[in-house]
Formats: structure tokens, C-alpha cells, sequence
């Protein structure tokens, strides 16, 4: 009796050995899914700080590669790791930030465009002339064109923003040129002074997705094209992104907006205006001093309420909702 329980509990684990085979993972208990670290690809200065499991993404990724260029010794791995953290902590020391070690939309602004938060840029008479020389990319058509006098000299496919994660109409600048940033970035980095993140057209280690809407709000191109392209597209050139060669959609909803405002919303109202004839220098998402007397002349050419102010009185009569 001995004997037969001897192999029926031997043909018993040989039938378990079968149907589940040992392996490193099972030995090392493999992290159930509530424990795999989240993945933060957003490019709208989501916060960053030491998580178990570390967060990772391309979020991440970007602010290594940052403070690589910055001078920082780190590896860029994607994960926001102590490593990551003790190089965030140093530079927010050396910039006069509380130094916690994560990232905030301030330790973002600070890393991509200095103390004041904005980028350092030609002075006025060496950025190129927006009607000679400029980029525009059409999300459309996914496309992005290099203009000069009128002519376009190369012309790419690219990948632009999901739905959900949209690329930003609007005109921009160039602020910021790197190489080998690696990972989802490619060969080669061609930052843009978006005010409500971080934007920029790129090389990417996903090919196949050029001609779709892949990313996450960036400009993807295939590394060879962008290699073309980098050389001969200077600091301070205006990038005009466009939707079937429009910067404001056709529904539109009337979200109230005054000075100090900033976004896409800002985007199209300023479009608009230029539209109209009010001529301002670009429409870059920011409601500042020019935009504001651009809405109060337009308010007094219409007999509106002088606010200088977006209500829905001024929306329609300037034809953005019926």
C-alpha cells in the first residue's frame, strides 16, 4: 500500500511538472499586474517623483536625456529611478528649486527653458524672416513641408498626435536642437515653445508608424528624413501646424478666455483675428497684451462690449459659432 502511494504521488508531480514547468519566473515571483510600474508618455508636464515600482515612458525618458545634455552624469533608461531623482534633486539645487528630487511643471519649464520659463532663442535680427523661411505641418495630411519665398524646397510624411493626445495647431518656434536623445526620440530633436508642454518634432524607433496618428502630441519623422531636415532648420523658425491649412476647427465651443490665458482655445481665436485682417505677430496659445487689443479693436469695429475679453457674444460675431 506503501509502495502504490509512493507512485501515485511520483506520477502526480511529474503531471504537475508537465502542465506547469518550473521557470526564473515562477522562482522569483513574477510581479502580478496591480504591481508593473506605470508608463507616462504624456508630454503635458505630468509630475514625476520615486515610486515602487518606478514609473517609466517616454515622459521620463525625455527628462534624462535633458539633463544628459545638460551636463548631468545618469543613464537613460526610461525608469525614474533614485539615480534620476538624485540628478533632478541637484539640478533644482542649482537653480535655486526646492530640491525634492520630481519633476513639476516648473522643474520642466526650468529644464527645457531656463529660470524665466521662456526659451533662449537669436536675438530679433537673426531669427529667420516667417515669410521666407518656415516649416509648416499639416496634421491632415500628415505631412511637413519646408517653405521658403513661397516654394517648398523637401517635403515628409510624418506621424502627428492620437485623438486624444492631439499635436498643437498654432505657430510656433523652434527653441531647442539636439541629437541621439535615443529611444522614441531617434537621431535627432527639434524642440517648440508650446506653452502647455513639451512638443517637438522627431526622429522614432517606430517606422511603421510614419503616415498615422500615433504619437502623443510630437511630430515623428523616419530618422533619415529628419537627418535631411535638422541641418537646415535654424534656431527661432516659425512651424506652422495646421489642419487642412486651418488653425481653428469648424465646431468649436465658447470657452471664455481673457489675459493670461493660454492653450489651444488661445490658438484659435488668435488665427481667427489674423483671419479677420487684425494682424498680430503669431498665433502661439498665449493671451497676452497684443491679443487682448486685438479682441477689444475688434469689439469696438462691432459695436460689442469693450472687455477685451472671449464671451459668446464676441465668438459669433467674430463667425467661430453660429
Amino acid at each position: 500500500m506503501k509502495s502504490q502511494l509512493s507512485v501515485i504521488l511520483l506520477l502526480a508531480m511529474i503531471f504537475t511538472l508537465g502542465v506547469y514547468p518550473l521557470n526564473s519566473c515562477a522562482l522569483y515571483n513574477e510581479p502580478q499586474p496591480d504591481d508593473a510600474p506605470s508608463s507616462i508618455d504624456r508630454t503635458d508636464y505630468p509630475a514625476l517623483y520615486l515610486q515602487e515600482p518606478p514609473v517609466y515612458g517616454e515622459a521620463v525618458w525625455m527628462v534624462q536625456a535633458r539633463l544628459k545634455e545638460l551636463g548631468y552624469d545618469l543613464e537613460t533608461t526610461g525608469y525614474y529611478n533614485l539615480e534620476t531623482s538624485s540628478a533632478i534633486r541637484m539640478f533644482q539645487l542649482a537653480n535655486g528649486l526646492e530640491a525634492n528630487g520630481a519633476v513639476s511643471d516648473v522643474v520642466w519649464k526650468n529644464l527645457f527653458y531656463g529660470p524665466d520659463g521662456e526659451p533662449n532663442l537669436p536675438t530679433d535680427s537673426t531669427i529667420p524672416d516667417k515669410k521666407r523661411l518656415y516649416l509648416e505641418i499639416d496634421v491632415a495630411t500628415r505631412t511637413i513641408k519646408l517653405v521658403e519665398e513661397g516654394q517648398v524646397i523637401v517635403k515628409y510624411p510624418v506621424a502627428v498626435g492620437k485623438s486624444e493626445t492631439p499635436t498643437p495647431l498654432g505657430e510656433w518656434r523652434v527653441v531647442q536642437k539636439s541629437t541621439h536623445w535615443g529611444n522614441g526620440f531617434g537621431t535627432r530633436w527639434m524642440g517648440l515653445n508650446v506653452p502647455w508642454g513639451i512638443f517637438g518634432i522627431h526622429g522614432t524607433d517606430k517606422p511603421y508608424s510614419i503616415g498615422t496618428y500615433a504619437s502623443h502630441g510630437c511630430i515623428r519623422m523616419f530618422n533619415r528624413d529628419v537627418e535631411k531636415l535638422y541641418p537646415q532648420v535654424p534656431l527661432g523658425i516659425t512651424v506652422r501646424i495646421v489642419e487642412n491649412g486651418k488653425m481653428f476647427p469648424k465646431d468649436l465651443k465658447p470657452i471664455k478666455l481673457k489675459k493670461n490665458s493660454y492653450g489651444q482655445q488661445v490658438v484659435y481665436v488668435q488665427s481667427r483675428l489674423k483671419e479677420l485682417g487684425i494682424e498680430l505677430d503669431r498665433a502661439d496659445g498665449r493671451f497676452g497684451n497684443m491679443t487682448e487689443l486685438s479682441i477689444k479693436y475688434f469689439q469696438v469695429w462691432h459695436g460689442l462690449k469693450v472687455t477685451g475679453e472671449m464671451d459668446e457674444e464676441t465668438y459669433r460675431a467674430m463667425g467661430m459659432i453660429k
